[in-house]
């Protein structure tokens, strides 16, 4: 097997969350019950974007998807919706800067819907990932309201450039007893505005050693899952995130989703 064959699994929790942003992140980036893995994010970023890119991310967070990429030599731009979480990614940038990083990132607070008032004009066309991770539910994250596929992928094309990508983490989440598949309702959401799914990797939530998962579970993650079993419903932790890759329909020629090629498909 040739040594460069991509991979759909993803290994981005050999280290705890924690320890992945110690020393690299502020103290209290910690608060925020949603945050990405940046090891995710360092792997699309680097697998999707070459130094000076543009990255996006129009639900910022606390800036992981910033901080990495500027780590990585790209520029980034992030949209936020709640002013405390805003200013946090701010001084999670301003902290990548002191420490070495080359990009320069920047942070707007608004609505992420309504990306044409929000996002400079001059950035149209120029994004060449838009990498997110977007809120789905309190089965997961414990304080996060979910909208599944609410305003993720429309207004992303209109800021690519040709040969951009659009790409986020997703998970199924439970509601009333029911998992839903909020995945599975992406891919759709994305193929409706004209993206393609182009690949559809797993990024591990535990690390591996040997042939066995080591469990890199959030509180709030495992909150939900004692929860669930005091009340009699078997239910088990998520140790894995989807991670959705789409590109633009006109670059891989099929609007309807059959040229759709998946990691590590030959």
């Amino acid at each position: 097997m040739p040594a460069d064959l991509p991979l759909s699994v993803w290994p981005t929790a050999q280290r705890n969350a924690r320890s992945q942003r110690k020393g690299r992140y502020v103290e209290i980036s910690g608060h925020h019950p949603a945050k990405m893995l940046p090891a995710i994010a360092q792997r699309a970023i680097a697998t999707y974007t070459t130094p000076g890119d543009l990255v996006l991310d129009p639900m910022a967070g606390i800036g992981s998807t910033l901080v990495e990429a500027v780590h990585l030599g790209r520029d980034a731009l992030g949209v936020e919706y709640e002013p405390e979480w805003a200013d946090l990614a701010k001084a999670n940038l301003a902290f990548a800067r002191s420490n070495g990083a080359t990009g320069h990132g920047e942070v707007v607070c608004g609505d992420a819907r309504h990306l044409g008032t929000v996002v400079d004009p001059a950035v149209r066309g120029l994004v060449a990932l838009v990498l997110t991770s977007p809120p789905y539910g309190p089965s997961l994250h414990g304080r996060v309201t979910a909208r599944p596929g609410q305003g993720i992928t429309k207004s992303h094309a209109r800021l690519l450039r040709p040969d951009g990508v659009v790409a986020m983490t997703v998970r199924p989440w439970w509601h009333n007893g029911q998992l839903v598949d909020l995945p599975g309702a992406l891919v759709r959401v994305g193929e409706a505005s004209g993206l393609v799914l182009y690949e559809r990797n797993v990024a591990l939530l535990a690390g591996l050693r040997d042939e066995r998962l080591v469990p890199r579970s959030s509180f709030f993650a495992l909150e939900q899952v004692r929860k669930a079993r005091a009340a009699g419903v078997p239910r088990l932790v998520t140790a894995h995130e989807d991670f959705l890759v789409f590109r633009l329909a006109r670059t891989v020629g099929d609007r309807t989703g059959t040229a759709t090629r998946q990691r590590g498909a030959k």
